[in-house]
C-alpha cells in the first residue's frame, strides 16, 4: 500500500523500522492486538505520499479509510504523531477537527514506536523529546515522556534499551523483500 500510494523508499524504510520497534514492544506487551499494531506501524506514514507536514497524519487516515481499512487502523494513522495532539495543538496547527490523542494500547504503541525512530535509526525517546523542546513544544515533549513511562511499565523496563536490544539499524525483512535495502 505504501508503494502504491506513492511513498518514497525512505518513508517505506522508516515505516519498516517503526514496525521492527513495535514488534519488540509487542514481545513484552502482550495485551495489544499484534496484527492491528503491526499494520498501524507499517501504514502510519502513508500520508507522506501526499504531504510532509503535520497534516500527513490526517491525510494518511483518509487514505487508509478510502481503502476500506478498519476504523481502528484509521485511528492509529491519525493519532500517531508524537504522543498525540491535544485540542490546543489541533487549533494552533490548523488541523481538521478530530481526535488526535492515542487512547488504545495499539495507538500508543505505534505512536511511541515512531518516537523511537529517527529516519531509519532506532533511538532513545529523549531524541524526540529534545526535538520538541527545541521547538518550544513543551506540552508535546511532556506527553512523550508520560507515554514513555506508561509503556515502559508495561514492557517491564525502560524502553530506551530497545536500540541496544534490536540495534540502531535492525533487520528489516519486509524492506528486503521489496528490494528497498
Amino acid at each position: 500500500m505504501l508503494l502504491d500510494a506513492g511513498c518514497k523508499r525512505r518513508v517505506v524504510i522508516h515505516c519498516c523500522t517503526v514496525e521492527a520497534v513495535a514488534k519488540e514492544m509487542l514481545s513484552r506487551i502482550t495485551d495489544a492486538d499484534p496484527e492491528l499494531t503491526m499494520a498501524g506501524a507499517l501504514l502510519h506514514d502513508i500520508g507522506r505520499s501526499v504531504d510532509h507536514s503535520i497534516m500527513h497524519a490526517y491525510i494518511g487516515s483518509q487514505i487508509v479509510q478510502a481503502e476500506g481499512m478498519p476504523q481502528e487502523l484509521v485511528d492509529i494513522v491519525r493519532k500517531h504523531t508524537g504522543a498525540g495532539l491535544d485540542e490546543e495543538d489541533v487549533a494552533e496547527m490548523n488541523l481538521p477537527p478530530a481526535d488526535y490523542m492515542p487512547r488504545t494500547l495499539e495507538e500508543k504503541i505505534v505512536a511511541h514506536a515512531d518516537n523511537l525512530v529517527s529516519d531509519n535509526r532506532v533511538v532513545e525517546h529523549t531524541h524526540s523529546v529534545e526535538k520538541l523542546r527545541n521547538k518550544g513544544a513543551d506540552r508535546g515533549a511532556d506527553r512523550i515522556e508520560e507515554l514513555h513511562r506508561e509503556l515502559s511499565r508495561l514492557y517491564g523496563e525502560d524502553m530506551d534499551v530497545i536500540p541496544e536490544r534490536i540495534g540502531q539499524y535492525p533487520d528489516l525483512p519486509l524492506a528486503r523483500r521489496f528490494d528497498l535495502l
